[in-house]
């Protein structure tokens, strides 16, 4: 019975140290990120200031927001393409609900995508070639009245 006792108790330590390791190396598979200030600016003239995490390279572009529980109101993520191009996303992965504004080099708003739907795989498709998605907390598209047209200023946007 103590044989058992103690083959058990090894398992269970050898599970807990492989579990683990594995945690270890996700966390430091993961992409790293830099932020921006960048600003919408409306039809109106209003001007919403954000935050963005930029995804830049593939890895940080797969990765994107997924697995994070919470984002500040005035923060989003800013996918870089790199070239102009019809874009497609999916919510695979992904705890928030997002708002989803495809933006062409010139920093204008195509099209837009709300309330994007967690953990769906359905594909978001921007209909239109694109050179940038800027992903923020759904509802932020219809509380700050973004519409298509509206322009997105920051170092990054080539047409700034």
């Amino acid at each position: 019975m103590s044989m058992a006792r103690t083959f058990s108790a090894r398992s269970a330590a050898t599970a807990l140290f492989l579990s683990a390791l594995l945690f270890a190396a996700f966390a430091l598979a993961e992409a790293q990120f830099t932020s921006d200030r960048m600003r919408l600016v409306t039809a109106d003239n209003k001007i919403h200031e954000f935050t963005v995490e930029l995804a830049i390279d593939a890895d940080q572009r797969e990765q994107g927001l997924m697995f994070r529980r919470s984002m500040a109101p005035d923060h989003g993520m800013l996918f870089d393409f790199g070239d102009t191009r019809r874009v497609m996303m999916w919510m695979k992965n992904t705890y928030l609900a997002l708002d989803m504004l495809f933006i062409d080099k010139s920093g204008t708003v195509r099209t837009i995508h709300q309330d994007a739907v967690p953990f769906s795989e359905a594909i978001i498709d921007s209909r239109e070639p694109v050179a940038y998605v800027l992903e923020l907390n759904a509802g932020t598209v219809k509380r700050l009245g973004i519409k298509p047209g509206d322009r997105l200023e920051g170092a990054r946007i080539v047409g700034n």
